[in-house]
């Protein structure tokens, strides 16, 4: 009987040293894999709420990179890689668990969202399928932004175009509730070209005007003119060098006039090919659109110039409808007349004054015509030192345009002022905290 007694109690005693040791290795035994497991089954989709319904979040680092510019749209693409924390009481774990930080996937916890105030259209990836949480409960996240802005950026003196471009990055401010993004300067500045463009720096700027202080990326853009002064600049000024050129050929033959005209066809046809590729300018519309709109009105002037000269020096006139002047003693009535009476008479007289009658009707006929060819000269030789001045003034005119500040831009006229209403923010959390995505 005592020795059952003896087993019973050190069956009892084994018994309580293993439930003893079981629930030391439950508390002290559970790896990396386990806590991150007891943290997900939690389901913190909602953000930390604290007493003032206020979340902040602290923008570490951003790296930018300009991917293109679309100079006829005004519109900036861009990659943008955003490193933050913020802190989640809820997933802190005790100290009695000797791992400083876990890994969690991105989708089983809440994650801020980005607000881009300006931007028409943002996709937004995780830059891991894991975030990193702190024994704090601190969180660990980095996104990639990838958006278009639409950015008006004065292109008067396109191609020789510097600017500025806002992309503004913020959370989101309700009338009892926010998400506050605390950005840093540690901006970065990853490639610096986008086909013509080139990004110069990108820094972090402030708005202050508005009610409340508002945080964005300033972009600096620049274009390298040299492939706009080869394809646009360069053949419209060579265009009109050889017009200028062309006064030299002579009248006769219609040389010059078939020349003019086929430079003014080639004109035409060089500004429909290009008609797709030049930048509208939004409200500053470039003063190369005025620049080609000078050239084509002289070069049709210029033709219409050649044609009037060639009829002046064949006619003596301007006017489409006008005949030749005849020289009374070229009339034919009269010399008919006096053919008529010489004729009664027969004499070698007649004859030798119809000779001379003839050959002096053709010396005032030739001395028309040059009068005439150098009248139209003349005239020609006019009109050339015209133009030229006329070229020399517009070249002039337009480097003091180009040096002054005539057209301004508002990039950051995109801000939303209104304040909402408790409705708005009842809606907005709810949709928030119901449909996490």
């Amino acid at each position: 009987m005592v020795l059952q007694h003896r087993i019973s109690l050190l069956l009892l005693i084994f018994s309580s040293l293993t439930k003893l040791t079981s629930g030391n290795s439950t508390a002290h035994g559970c790896d990396r894999r386990c806590l991150a497991q007891i943290l997900i089954d939690k389901e913190l989709l909602s953000p930390p709420q604290s007493e003032n319904c206020t979340t902040v979040v602290n923008i570490t680092s951003i790296q930018y990179e300009t991917l293109s510019f679309d100079t006829k749209d005004m519109q900036m693409t861009s990659r943008i890689k955003v490193n933050m924390e913020w802190m989640d009481p809820d997933l802190g774990w005790a100290k009695n668990y000797n791992f400083s930080t876990i890994m969690i996937p991105v989708e089983k916890i809440w994650t801020p969202r980005i607000v881009l105030d300006n931007a028409i259209d943002t996709t937004v990836e995780p830059y891991t399928n894991d975030v990193q949480v702190r024994k704090d409960g601190t969180v660990t996240h980095a996104i990639v932004l990838f958006t278009s802005v639409s950015c008006e950026i004065n292109l008067f003196n396109y191609p020789f175009v510097t600017g500025e471009c806002p992309v503004a990055i913020n959370g989101w401010s309700q009338k009892s509730c926010s998400l506050n993004l605390q950005i840093s300067d540690n901006v970065s500045l990853v490639g610096g070209s986008g086909g013509e463009w080139q990004t110069t720096s990108v820094i972090k700027a402030t708005e202050s005007s508005q009610p409340e202080s508002r945080s964005y990326l300033l972009v600096k853009l620049s274009i390298n003119p040299f492939g706009a002064i080869v394809t646009l600049i360069l053949p419209s000024a060579l265009i009109l060098l050889a017009d200028l050129v062309s006064f030299a050929l002579p009248f006769e033959g219609g040389e010059r006039n078939s020349f003019k005209v086929t430079l003014v066809l080639s004109f035409t046809m060089f500004l429909l090919i290009l008609n797709d590729h030049l930048p509208n300018g939004g409200n500053c519309s470039p003063l190369l659109h005025y620049h080609f709109s000078f050239c084509l009105v002289c070069l049709v002037l210029s033709m219409l110039i050649s044609v009037v000269l060639t009829r002046l020096s064949v006619d003596g006139s301007i006017l489409p409808c006008r005949h030749t002047k005849v020289h009374p003693s070229n009339s034919p009535k009269p010399q008919n007349d006096f053919l008529d009476k010489e004729k009664d008479m027969g004499s070698e007289i007649s004859l030798l004054q119809k000779i001379v009658f003839f050959l002096e009707d053709m010396d005032k006929g030739d001395d028309n015509k040059e009068s005439n060819m150098a009248f139209a000269y003349l005239m020609d030789k006019c009109c050339f030192c015209i133009y030229l001045i006329m070229y020399i003034i517009y070249v002039i005119i337009l480097i003091c345009i180009t040096q002054a500040d005539i057209c301004k831009v508002n990039n950051l006229d995109f801000w939303d002022n209104s304040k909402p209403s408790d409705d708005y923010t009842y809606s907005y959390y709810y949709y928030y905290y119901n449909y996490p995505t």
